[in-house]
């Protein structure tokens, strides 16, 4: 367990600079400023490479369960939430549950945003 949770934690640490860094020099180099694009990038590169690692993972078993303890949760958790949202999506969706994959993606927009708007109003009184 401590283990695991030492490999998630580096691979968290590492995920979050490589966001960080990815996304500021995105941002930094866009024509159009007033959009996030640098977030886009690396949210749609995290789901990239999440189906990537569990494509290998599933038809392959090419990846030992702690290092998929670092990649999975720790790097690219660490690098973008997003990808686990999108995997955990696409999973519903691979297993014909496609109304708990509307609903998965409506609750994170809908909800999501919402509370973003309930804690910014909290916040700011």
């Amino acid at each position: 367990m401590l283990v695991n949770a030492s490999l998630v934690g580096a691979g968290g640490f590492v995920g979050a600079i490589f966001r960080y860094g990815l996304s500021g020099f995105i941002q930094r180099s866009a024509a159009i400023t007033a959009f996030p694009y640098g977030t886009l990038v690396v949210n749609m590169l995290g789901c990239l490479l999440i189906g990537i690692t569990v494509g290998l993972i599933d038809t392959r078993q090419m990846i030992h369960p702690e290092l998929r303890s670092f990649v999975l949760v720790g790097l690219l958790g660490g690098f973008t939430t997003y990808s686990t949202f999108g995997l955990e999506t696409f999973a519903l969706l691979r297993d014909a549950e496609f109304l708990r994959a509307v609903g998965n993606v409506a609750i994170h927009i809908v909800l999501g945003l919402s509370l973003v708007w309930i804690g910014y109003s909290l916040a700011s009184k």
